[in-house]
């Protein structure tokens, strides 16, 4: 049976104030891990200033330097510590085997499905309200997985969250008043009911991807071409099998942005490129420098010119463009839409949602409408967040204005 050491991940605080945490992560090695530590780590909302890796292939070390925003809630480490935990492979001492702990997960998924809950509550709107509730969301682990928000004439809301829990705790009624108990602290006397409750097996299916997107979105969002990127030596990806008998070192300069290691280890995963060693580093003035030596899942170096390209496109692509972000008229109506793309295993992006709506309330802009969704656009599966502005949105930022603000928090240049 497989053995998760308390000591397979380890946090330490700086004893100056403003140097970055130390967190340290040595256990057995899998394909993708270094992503989805990356990925927790941004779902708590920390920024990755350095880091290294190392492996022999069956066990690995990591370190990570991390900052936290100057304007976020305090970061939760214990919880962290646990869900960085819950990502490491398992390893058995008594054969001497590793073990994939996210393997043994995905194995039992495929028996058992995560369950989906509905909840669904009403209140009267006011601005910020849907920042406000997917701010309580995140705070309790639960993943948001579909969202359909509608409002009234006479100002009252109806909210469909269509929810996952993390903790795996939610069909309990000790948790289900946890999570109503917390909504109601936000939001007050304005909520006139709220209830959760399990998801029927139709309305979970329906949380599968389409492709029901208009041409003429998918058109604008979803354009490869890089027509847009700066000029100069800005953006450099480069692939050298000259420097080491058995790797492909995969450099990139590039500017920084929230989420950036995560978005070059998420590619990473997708194509199996296994990372020997690497090291990362953003400096003070927005540039990152990053080193990788890789191999295929074969143990080889990449030396077919195709894939040396196809995989350099993408990487390029998604280090210039991680989200695709739009601002259309729908009729006498305007339309935010914000897509990212998901990894192969199924998961999006964590804190798109809470982005989106933290902006839209520093902007004082209401949202009408509000639905989340997955699409297939070519061969990729994408989460597609489509926000219908309240029609005086022009009171307060024009399209421009949204689209500047809505980048900027979900880039974390702010």
């Amino acid at each position: 049976m497989g053995i998760i050491s308390d000591d397979f991940v380890l946090i330490r605080q700086p004893e100056t104030a403003g140097e970055p945490t130390v967190i340290t992560v040595n256990c057995p090695d899998k394909t993708g891990l270094g992503c989805d530590l990356c990925r927790i780590i941004l779902f708590f909302g920390l920024s990755v200033v350095r880091g290294d890796v190392s492996t022999d292939g069956k066990w690995c070390y990591i370190v990570f330097w991390v900052v936290g925003s100057s304007t976020g809630a305090p970061t939760r480490w214990g919880l962290l510590k646990k869900r960085l935990l819950g990502a490491c492979p398992a390893a058995s001492s008594a054969s001497g085997l590793y073990i994939s702990y996210y393997r043994q997960q995905e194995l039992l998924m495929m028996e058992h499905k995560p369950q989906v809950f509905l909840l669904k509550f009403s209140c009267y709107d006011r601005m910020g309200l849907l920042h406000d509730v997917t701010r309580v969301l995140c705070e309790l682990e639960l993943i948001i997985r579909r969202v359909k928000v509608s409002t009234t004439p006479d100002g009252k809301v109806m909210d469909l969250f269509f929810i996952t829990d993390t903790r795996e705790l939610l069909h309990t009624n000790k948790r289900k008043e946890e999570t109503i108990d917390e909504l109601r602290a936000v939001l007050g006397d304005s909520m006139t009911s709220c209830d959760i409750e399990l998801a029927s097996e139709d309305i979970a299916a329906c949380l599968q991807a389409s492709s029901c997107l208009p041409p003429a979105i998918t058109k604008e969002m979803f354009k490869l071409e890089l027509a847009e990127e700066p000029p100069g030596k800005s953006l450099s990806v480069t692939m050298d099998n000259s420097l080491s008998p058995a790797h492909t070192l995969i450099q990139i300069h590039c500017p920084d942005h929230k989420g950036l290691l995560y978005d070059i280890m998420r590619t990473l995963k997708d194509y199996n490129i296994q990372i020997s060693y690497g090291r990362f580093h953003a400096s003070k003035n927005g540039r990152c420098e990053i080193d990788l030596f890789v191999m295929q899942m074969d143990g080889k170096k990449i030396i077919d010119p195709n894939k040396q390209k196809a995989l350099c496109d993408r990487l390029r692509m998604e280090v210039f463009r991680p989200l695709r972000l739009t601002v259309v008229s729908r009729g006498p109506d305007t339309e935010l839409l914000v897509a990212n793309p998901v990894e192969l295993s199924g998961k999006g992006r964590p804190l798109v949602f809470y982005d989106i709506t933290l902006a839209l309330k520093q902007l004082h802009t209401r949202i009408f409408l509000a639905e989340i969704g997955r699409h297939v656009i070519g061969d990729r599966e994408w989460e597609v967040y489509r926000i219908l502005l309240a029609d005086d949105y022009e009171s307060f930022a024009s399209k421009t204005k949204v689209v500047e603000k809505v980048t900027k928090m979900l880039m974390g240049w702010e």
